[in-house]
């Protein structure tokens, strides 16, 4: 019998990458900045704090003193696309960790890993697009729900609404978790707000069917999460899965979904927040650190 054996070297490569990925990534808290050109010629910036997914555990202290801390940015709005929990006990921590947050105008949707835990899954069901889904335990979602919107936070899910924020009005439109299905575009459909000086969409996971529609209807700016960037890239190569219908090349980040049209001359802009968190059961990153986003909206050219 023959015994094939692991060179040590790759044996401690191996090691050291995911000692790198779980001990120290994961935790290497970043805020990204982009500018997006979707107001009227001549407008001021405004300024948009994206988070999504935080994953938040009632444990995670370093996560929840940084999300805080975001505050003093000084955002004009605060958006958040959801999975903010990974455990029943974590709603109170959440909502301690955006409470300086939650002085200022904010909007939300809600997502799979608000209303139900995490539970363990096989890594390599995300290579199959329509592997099954099976839920955990549920969570008090509703108890955060109303913690955001007693703060005076607009509920998204499903749902149109509309803020002045710097003097701005924006008219906004959300849907819930479209990669669990459960959103119902039927309820915010229609023409977005031409009057209004900018037009938001949001959704947890960026399913192309969901985002043709938004920008079909005029929406300036989407913003989404869930695919966590990738979670794990491969330099050179990107994202090996998005967990979605999204594009590998679209995984992260600030891309032109759709191009300048009659009656839509920014187009539409698409933001996928990498997100904060991981599942606790795949407490891994590499090659994109957990993040928040800050969004500086400026004037498009004339």
């Amino acid at each position: 019998m023959r015994w094939y054996t692991v060179p040590s070297a790759a044996v401690a490569a191996g090691t050291a990458t995911l000692g790198y990925a779980s001990l120290y990534e994961r935790n290497r808290w970043t805020l990204r900045r982009f500018a997006v050109p979707v107001l009227a010629p001549g407008s001021a910036p405004l300024r948009v704090l994206h988070l999504s997914d935080l994953h938040m555990t009632a444990g995670q202290r370093s996560k929840q003193a940084w999300v805080a801390g975001l505050a003093e940015l000084a955002p004009d709005l605060v958006v958040d696309t959801g999975d903010n929990l990974a455990g029943a006990d974590a709603v109170g921590p959440t909502l301690r960790a955006l409470d300086p947050l939650l002085d200022l105008p904010g909007v939300f949707v809600m997502a799979s890993n608000d209303y139900y835990a995490p539970r363990p899954k096989n890594p390599l069901k995300y290579f199959k697009r329509e592997h099954k889904r099976v839920h955990g335990d549920p969570l008090p979602w509703r108890d955060l729900r109303d913690g955001m919107t007693a703060r005076g936070w607009l509920d998204l899910t499903n749902a149109r609404g509309e803020l002045t924020v710097a003097g701005r009005r924006i008219s906004f439109a959300g849907v819930d978790d479209s990669h669990l299905r459960r959103d119902r575009y039927d309820l915010v459909e229609g023409p977005a707000d031409r009057s209004a000086d900018l037009r938001v969409g949001l959704a947890h996971s960026p399913e192309p069917r969901v985002l043709d529609r938004f920008a079909a209807d005029g929406h300036d700016l989407l913003l989404c999460g869930h695919t966590h960037g990738g979670q794990l890239r491969v330099p050179f190569y990107g994202a090996l899965v998005t967990n979605c219908g999204i594009d590998r090349a679209r995984a992260r980040w600030l891309h032109r979904w759709a191009p300048p049209a009659p009656g839509r001359p920014s187009g539409t802009w698409l933001h996928v927040s990498a997100g904060l968190g991981t599942s606790p059961y795949a407490p891994a990153r590499f090659a994109c650190p957990p993040e928040a986003t800050l969004l500086t909206l400026t004037a498009r050219e004339p």
